[in-house]
Formats: structure tokens, sequence, C-alpha cells
């Protein structure tokens, strides 16, 4: 509510207790190992074409799209610790970025690693929520349980806090006549009715619109990170875009539930998509409209800049 006292409340209390107890669940874990990593057996889908996987199965953590939202949460977090300048504004935003990376990775590979270790004792579960679960009461019963009940709550309520509250922030931003409070309370109601349809029908009906705002999102991170070295021109921008959301849509398509993907509709883009796009097979058919987009922008760019530099000597 006090959006000051974001960072500090998330960053001095909840993610500490966060931490501290995730650490436990890995400690037992790794003091007791249920089995052996060695001896567990790869899924058919990590058998072959295991990063490409991987890759497509990230777009349902939405980090690139959280990533997105949370950095005006972070920006206006840090400015509010005294860093005024767009340079130490970016410096300290980098850092945090880079060892916020770094953290979280260590966790997903200790993740992995208890996970493929509790095949010792458990059938592989399509739901890792389920896993985990398995895995807490099989080490601490009733009392891992609670402990477990702790852990989400409090890993839920701090991406919830920053989620709405960037959102909050980036709509009072665009349209300031609606005060950040009152976006704040729009966004938690329209967070509690959508939780309401309940988890599969979520994933279920968010899955094609993360196909379609996850390669827009990374395209557009990508694009600014190299931004100085096109003088972030608009057409390079443009065309990236401009080439990336056909297959994006097209990709939306194929991901939405049988009554859409399997009309002559839904069938005819998958048909198209299949036949003429590189990488469509893998679920990556973004990424060489993309390049090609990407070659088109820099030379509009490379084009303009010569013209101006052909005007600059005429008039010398």
């Amino acid at each position: 509510y006090k959006e000051n006292n974001i960072a500090s409340n998330l960053g001095k209390v909840l993610n500490p207790v966060f931490l501290v107890l995730l650490f436990l669940v890995f400690l037992v874990s790794f003091l007791k190992p249920m089995g052996s990593v060695s001896q567990a057996a790869p899924t058919a889908q990590y058998l072959h074409g295991a990063f490409t996987n991987g890759f497509l199965e990230g777009y349902n953590t939405m980090d690139a799209l959280a990533g997105l939202a949370f950095g005006v949460t972070v920006v206006t977090a840090v400015r509010a610790m005294g860093k005024k300048r767009e340079k130490s504004v970016a410096a300290v935003t980098a850092k945090a970025g880079f060892f916020s990376m770094s953290a979280v990775a260590v966790i997903y590979l200790l993740l992995i690693v208890v996970g493929a270790m509790s095949l010792g004792r458990f059938k592989l579960s399509a739901d890792g929520g389920v896993a985990f679960s398995q895995i807490v009461n099989a080490y601490a019963g009733s009392f891992g349980q609670a402990v477990l009940a702790t852990l989400i709550t409090v890993t839920c309520l701090t991406t919830a806090v920053g989620l709405v509250a960037a959102f909050a922030q980036d709509f009072h931003a665009h349209f300031p006549k609606v005060s950040y409070h009152t976006w704040l309370a729009l966004s938690c109601l329209a967070s509690f009715l959508t939780a309401n349809f309940g988890l599969e029908q979520i994933i279920a009906w968010s899955t094609p619109m993360l196909m379609f705002l996850y390669p827009l999102s990374m395209v557009l991170i990508l694009l600014s990170v190299f931004s100085p070295l096109f003088k972030r021109d608009g057409a390079v921008y443009f065309m990236v875009v401009l080439f990336a959301v056909v297959p994006a849509f097209f990709d939306m398509v194929v991901a939405f539930p049988a009554v859409v993907s399997q009309s002559a509709f839904g069938k005819a883009v998958a048909a198209f998509r299949l036949h003429y796009l590189p990488l469509a097979s893998i679920g990556l058919s973004w990424v060489v409209p993309a390049l090609v987009g990407l070659v088109l922008g820099l030379g509009v760019y490379f084009y303009k800049k010569a013209r101006v530099s052909v005007g600059v000597t005429e008039k010398e």
C-alpha cells in the first residue's frame, strides 16, 4: 500500500523467511537422500531436445513478463533509496538482477536434484507441487506440511505483492487521473476473481497468451539491452516486433484448447505454420522472422545514418 515500503518489507521480511524455510528442506533432503540422481531416468521430453523443451517450459514461469512488470517497481525502489542519476540506477538494477538470477538458478538446480533423488521412493509426478509435497511429507509428516504451507504462502505473497504493485505503478504512470491505490485495489480484485476459475482452467487459457506474449517480451528485452548499438532507433524496434508478432499469434492459436486449436481455422493455422515457418515444430517459429526483422531494421537504421552523414558532408 505504501510504495516506499515494498522493497524493505519484501527484502527484509518475506524473502528471508522464504529462503530459510527452503534451505531447511534442501538441508534435510541432502542429509538423508531418498535415492541417487545418477540412477534417475530422464523423461522422454528431456531425452532429446532438452534445451528447447526447458526453454518453452520456462514460459510458464512468466519470469520474462514479470521482469518487464517488476522493472518499474525495482527502479522506483532504487530511486527511493537515494539513487537519482540514470547510470547509478542502471548499475544498481543490473547488479541486483545478476545476483537474483544467480540465486534463482541455484534454487532451481537444487530443486531439480531433490526431485530426481525423490524418484528413489516415489513415482514420477506430472505436477511439481505434488512431488514437493510428497518429499516434505516423507521427511517431516504433518509438521513438514505446516512448513510447506508457510513456505508456499510466503513465496506466493512476495510475487503477488510485487505484481500488483508493479501493475498499479505502471498504470498510474500511464493514466495518472486514477490514483495508485485505486489501481492497486483493481488489480487485487481482478486477481481474486481470476484465481477462482481454478488452476487447470487458468493454465489452459493462459498458456496461449504466454505463447503470444513471451516472444514479444524477449525481443523487447534483448532490443533494450543492445539498444545503444543502434541509438534506440524506432525502426529497429518496429521491424523486429512486426516480424515476430505474426508467428507469435500462430503459436497462440495452436496452443489454445481444442475448441479453438481443433477448429477449421486452428487447423489451417497449424498447417501453414509447420509448412512455412522454420523451427515451428519445436515451438520457436518466431525466432527466424524476428532475425529477419532485425536485419531489415538495422538496414533502415544504417541507411538513415548514412544519409545524415552525406548531408553533413555536403554542408561542410
